[in-house]
């Protein structure tokens, strides 16, 4: 089945995969601060209407976010996304570099709380393979 494209800029483009009930963000480069938050609120309104258990960020050309920009993705794109949309889990594709390991220990701690299962891969595909297992 086909992806649906709900967005597509310079620094994002957003996904829909129905097979998976999946939303995906895929990064280009680094967001400006008006534009880190349109990504998943874009999700996030998709959400209200279609089923979203499944969610897919990849990081790897998305560059150092800033603490408030974190702190909002923690305080209430989280919250919103499993009370409101029904997320199970997420996965999260990144280059291990210690800027983004920090970010995600940050997010994980975050995610636990909501008990939503968050994993970190260094491929797309390994972590579409760990989706594909939790959700059969």
């Amino acid at each position: 089945m086909e992806a649906h494209l709900l967005m597509d800029k310079d620094f994002a483009k957003v996904t829909y995969h129905p097979e998976l009930k999946m939303g995906k963000i895929l990064w280009k480069r680094k967001p400006e601060i008006d534009e880190y938050k349109i990504p998943f609120n874009e999700l996030l309104e998709y959400g209200l209407k279609h089923q979203i258990d499944n969610f897919l960020s990849d990081i790897r050309d998305q560059g150092v976010i800033s603490p408030d920009h974190r702190k909002w993705f923690e305080n209430e794109a989280v919250p919103e996304a499993v009370n409101k949309c029904g997320l199970k889990r997420a996965a999260v594709v990144f280059e291990g570099n210690v800027f983004k390991q920090y970010y995600l220990n940050m997010i994980l701690s975050v995610t636990n709380k909501f008990n939503l299962s968050l994993k970190t891969f260094n491929s797309e595909q390994k972590a579409l393979d760990w989706i594909e297992k939790e959700t059969s």
